[in-house]
């Protein structure tokens, strides 16, 4: 579903700016940050201000719609909550976020918290890493 549903569902008033925020953040391919989704707000609604943008991001976020990531970088970052479960790489030259999956590191992640006495209920891994080869200048 997306975001303008989900919030509407959530008994959240839709201004015309909000839901032009929340087609931004349903149509990233990406995890904007609150800077970047006002840049792409703005483009499709001038009156859009940067405070319009946080308010509503954290209202999203306070409702369970949106998921906060710190990177590292410095900036919170944006996705919708995801309804399957993934982690995430982060190239840490460029900035850019892969989502991914794996079955044998959910094992393995189950498997040591039951040998340390607990049931895993949920978990977040993030992973850092650079480029194996260097890309070729054009």
């Amino acid at each position: 579903m997306d975001i303008e549903t989900l919030a509407t569902q959530a008994g959240m008033r839709m201004t015309d700016q909000r839901r032009v925020i929340a087609s931004v953040l349903s149509q990233a391919d990406d995890h904007p940050d609150v800077e970047e989704v006002y840049r792409r707000a703005s483009e499709r609604d001038a009156g859009i201000s940067i405070a319009t943008v946080y308010r509503t991001v954290r209202l999203f976020e306070e409702a369970g719609i949106l998921t906060r990531h710190d990177f590292g970088d410095g900036r919170a970052r944006y996705e919708p909550v995801a309804e399957d479960h993934h982690d995430h790489l982060i190239d840490i030259q460029s900035g850019k976020v892969i989502e991914f999956t794996n079955e044998e590191i959910e094992r393995l992640q189950a498997e040591v918290a039951k040998k340390l006495g607990y049931k895993l209920v949920d978990h977040r891994l993030e992973l850092y890493g650079v480029p194996l080869e260097k890309k070729p200048k054009k």
